[in-house]
């Protein structure tokens, strides 16, 4: 077996050697080798190590001679040697920007120090202690680390064997450690760890003090505010732009909600409440179909002399019917609704089995929905009878007014019936209104609106006409109510002497035998049709001189060149003295324009069939209200305005050219000679139409309650009577005798 010596393998070596020399040869030559081998390995070696070693000490000694010197200037030109050092690695790692900004933050926080790592969990109203404090204590413990970087190295010198003196001369014991070295070395040690200890508690007190002695300075202060403004104002924008568009979402989806087609879905809305549950209704949807089926095989039953069926059919029948009430929800059915469900279901099954036959079904079904539809019918016309009915019908509290106040008016002496201002009633500088009713809580609001909300009240002059029922009421009323410092006239319309049969051709008609059976024998109509027509306009207003009157204002005013028309059931939010500044370019009639795209035009209210309609006038022509209309009284007499009146109104003694009313003889007599006035001044549509916009009835300078839903009647629009009744003071004695509230 070969052996090992000196990390040679002597057995390979000696058998390739024989191999070489024949298996013989010199044996000094073979011992020879491994010596050489030895001596290189443990001799030469060290002293190679030992050389480089006493090279780099004597390199330290002449470093260490180049800061010559003692205590602080020795120490001084070290630090100064370290920084040139430390600026250069730092210049050849960075480039300039980051310098830049490291030198910044250094002269805003101070010298750049380790123990300032650890603060960056500081708050922002934190701010760094003095740069000379900083400073001071960096040198102090720069110390430290040098002296315990001194130990360290000799401690790691004395571990690679070789001691090394304080002039770094090698010691003389070729680096075999005696009992004194031994010594040396673990009092070193225990410096080092002194020093560590008490560096790391210096820190810790130092970094203490800094939380506890920190100082905010003016600079930091306005720094730290600015950065929170800027973060609120971030903050805000961020949210208002999530507000944003979370609105146009919204608004987006119920856009496209409002474009599904409600002829085929109905009136559908994702955001209204009752469509979060599909199936809110089923039960009840399921009741009714029940009830239909349940009538159609009891009419069978019956038919075919099935009656214990049939009373079992009608007695479920009449307890479906209880249960279901006037339920239109599931969850307004009663607890026992399920029950009844089955029950019927079960009868049903029964019948069925019985009857059931497709043909005699359909039957049955057709049957019941002509009758239906038949019923749908007379409720329809029902409906539109009580409503003019009701339109028409005076309040028992309106009733009770006039009666009271006619009853005091007559009381009173002749001297007190007659009202102040009398001087300005034909002044033609002054603002003139004409107002034709027979209300005297409507024709209140009208004065009272008007002159509340205008700029000089003196000079506003309102001209009332009336019947003779309720003459003594409307006299008596604003006796007791002056309209402040306006004045007021009130008239009979009886007391119009010239306003006879011969000359008015609507009185004429009226008195006809084929007027008075359109008025009151139209209880048998020839059509279902012709009967709703009929009564539509078997209004009392048709039949009162006070609704043709505004045909005849130059003779009832004929010393007045401009008057402003009002009808009793409007209310002026707005001062109107503009309106008699407004140029009518040679028009008799200023007037708001009604017409949309389809509707309220000529066509509407003209017979364009008969050939003196279509040839003088263009269905397509734009619509006007009256309500609120500016009449240019000297133009009126110039272009015989009443005449024209006159004609066509006999032309229409057989009501073919228009049914009755004073629209369509107005749009026909004013044709051409009508200036349109901005929307703004009259809205119309509170009296019918329950989608008016709410901006324009606030901005509207007079608001109209056109249709049959009057403010003060019960089935007046109850929020657009808030605007009529602001005007009415219902502590006042006589409305509450009547019982008039709000």
């Amino acid at each position: 077996m070969p052996v090992k010596r000196g990390g040679v393998w002597n057995g390979g070596w000696q058998g390739s050697q024989r191999g070489r020399n024949g298996g013989g040869g010199s044996r000094g030559f073979q011992h020879r080798i491994p010596v050489a081998g030895f001596l290189v390995i443990f001799v030469v070696t060290p002293l190679v190590f030992l050389a480089a070693r006493s090279r780099h000490s004597a390199s330290t000694s002449a470093t260490a001679g180049h800061f010559s010197g003692d205590g602080s200037d020795r120490m001084e030109q070290a630090d100064d040697w370290r920084k040139q050092s430390l600026t250069e690695s730092i210049d050849s790692l960075f480039p300039k920007e980051v310098i830049d900004v490291i030198t910044a933050n250094t002269e805003d926080l101070g010298t750049l120090n380790l123990n300032n790592v650890g603060r960056n969990d500081l708050s922002s109203s934190w701010v760094l202690e003095k740069p000379s404090e900083v400073n001071q204590r960096d040198i102090t413990n720069s110390e430290r680390q040098t002296t315990s970087g001194d130990s360290s190295e000799k401690l790691h010198s004395q571990r690679d064997g070789v001691i090394f003196n304080e002039e770094g001369k090698e010691n003389p014991e070729g680096g075999k450690m005696n009992d004194e070295v031994q010594k040396k070395t673990s009092n070193d040690e225990e410096l080092l760890t002194n020093f560590q200890e008490e560096d790391n508690r210096d820190v810790k007190e130092n970094a203490l003090d800094d939380h506890l002695q920190l100082e905010e300075s003016p600079t930091k202060v306005l720094r730290r505010q600015l950065r929170q403004k800027r973060r609120e104002k971030r903050s805000t924008e961020l949210i208002q732009q999530d507000e944003e568009e979370r609105v146009e979402l919204e608004n987006a989806a119920i856009k496209r909600s409002k474009e599904v087609d409600s002829a085929v879905l109905g009136k559908y809305s994702i955001w209204r409440r009752e469509n979060e549950n599909e199936n809110s209704d089923s039960n009840v949807r399921l009741m009714r179909d029940q009830l239909i089926m349940a009538r159609v095989y009891s009419s069978i039953s019956q038919a075919r002399n099935n009656l214990d069926l049939y009373q079992e059919l009608m007695l479920r029948i009449k307890e479906c019917q209880r249960t279901l009430g006037e339920a239109n929800a599931d969850s307004d059915l009663p607890q026992s609704a399920p029950e009844k469900i089955k029950a019927m279901g079960h009868v049903l099954s029964k019948a069925r089995e019985q009857f059931y036959d497709c043909a005699t079904v359909t039957k049955k079904l057709r049957a019941m929905l002509q009758s239906a539809d038949e019923q749908v019918r007379t409720l329809k016309k029902q409906s539109t009878f009580l409503s003019q009915l009701a339109a028409k019908t005076v309040p028992k509290g309106l009733h009770c007014l006039s009666m009271r106040l006619t009853i005091d008016y007559y009381l009173l002496p002749l001297e007190k019936r007659e009202f102040p201002k009398k001087d300005k009633l034909e002044d033609p500088t002054l603002y003139h209104y004409a107002l034709f009713s027979d209300n005297v809580l409507a024709a209140s609001v009208v004065v009272n609106s008007t002159v509340m909300n205008a700029k000089e009240s003196e000079k506003h002059v309102f001209h009332l006409v009336t019947d003779k029922l309720n003459f003594g009421a409307m006299k008596m009323w604003f006796l007791l109510n002056p309209p402040g410092k306006a004045a007021i006239h009130v008239e009979n319309v009886d007391d119009f002497k010239w306003l006879n049969s011969s000359y008015c051709p609507v009185l004429r008609q009226l008195e006809s035998a084929a007027m008075k059976e359109y008025y009151f024998k139209a209880d048998h109509p020839t059509t279902l049709s012709a009967g709703s027509s009929n009564l539509k306009y078997r209004n009392p207003k048709y039949l009162s001189m006070l609704n043709h009157l505004r045909f005849y204002l130059p003779q009832v005013y004929p010393k007045l060149d401009k008057i402003l028309f009002l009808d009793d059931d409007i209310v002026v939010q707005k001062d109107l003295t503009p309106l008699w500044s407004v140029d009518l370019h040679g028009k008799v009639n200023g007037a708001v324009e009604t017409c949309g795209e389809s509707f309220h035009r000529f066509d509407k209210y003209l017979n364009f069939s008969n050939p003196h309609i279509a040839r003088h006038f263009d269905p397509n022509a734009c619509g006007w209200a009256y309500g609120m209309n500016v009449f240019d009284l000297k133009e009126w007499k110039k272009q015989d305005i009443t005449g024209i009146y006159h004609k066509w109104q006999n032309m229409n003694e057989d009501r073919v050219l228009w049914k009755l009313g004073t629209l369509p003889p107005g749009l026909i007599t004013f044709y051409g000679l009508t200036h349109p006035l901005d929307k703004s001044w009259h809205v119309l549509g509170l009296g019918y139409n329950p989608s008016v916009d709410r901006s324009e009835i606030d901005n509207a300078a007079v608001v109209h309650y056109n249709g049959n839903m009057k403010p003060w009647l019960e089935l007046a629009m109850t929020k657009y009577r808030p605007y009529w009744t602001k005007y009415i003071k219902y502590d006042h004695p006589f409305l509450q005798q009547c019982n008039i509230n709000e």
